[in-house]
């Protein structure tokens, strides 16, 4: 399972640091692709497989399918870590992440997620303001422990 938030740097050559931890979670390769809202989604390949199949169910005669099918796969990488325990994100990635230098890793239960800083702190305030009217649409328990 992948938890936290860390602050890391892109490279010129676009090589980014991902926490230990998340690394021997992710394995030996792994796939990068674009996610939603902008960031990146980072999937171990064991994730990817089940995403993959779940992807494949879906009715490939509705627009909507295809089209997330097209963008989710079209853009995916697969990556490896180099020494120094860095990947390399590919331009088009980083292009459409917005990524320039600095960013924030989190993990997200089954994935790993890189954001432009910027971009993750907008997005955290907006959903933290509305965290609570979120919970009770989404989920059928209590968070007030």
């Amino acid at each position: 399972m992948f938890l936290g938030e860390f602050q890391h740097s892109i490279d010129d050559k676009g090589r980014i640091i991902i926490p230990a931890k998340f690394r021997e979670a992710l394995g030996i390769d792994f796939i990068i692709t674009r996610g939603l809202d902008n960031c990146l989604f980072v999937y171990p390949r064991k994730e990817w497989n089940a995403l993959e199949e779940r992807m494949k169910a879906l009715p490939s005669m509705a627009a909507n399918a295809r089209a997330f099918s097209r963008l989710l796969f079209s853009g995916a990488s697969e990556c490896e870590w180099d020494k120094q325990g860095r990947v390399n994100v590919p331009n088009h990635l980083r292009e459409y992440a917005k990524l320039d230098k600095e960013c924030t890793v989190i993990g997200v239960s089954s994935r790993v997620e890189i954001w432009d800083k910027a971009t993750w702190e907008q997005y955290s305030k907006a959903s933290e303001d509305s965290f609570n009217e979120i919970a009770e649409k989404l989920v059928d328990f209590d968070f007030n422990f």
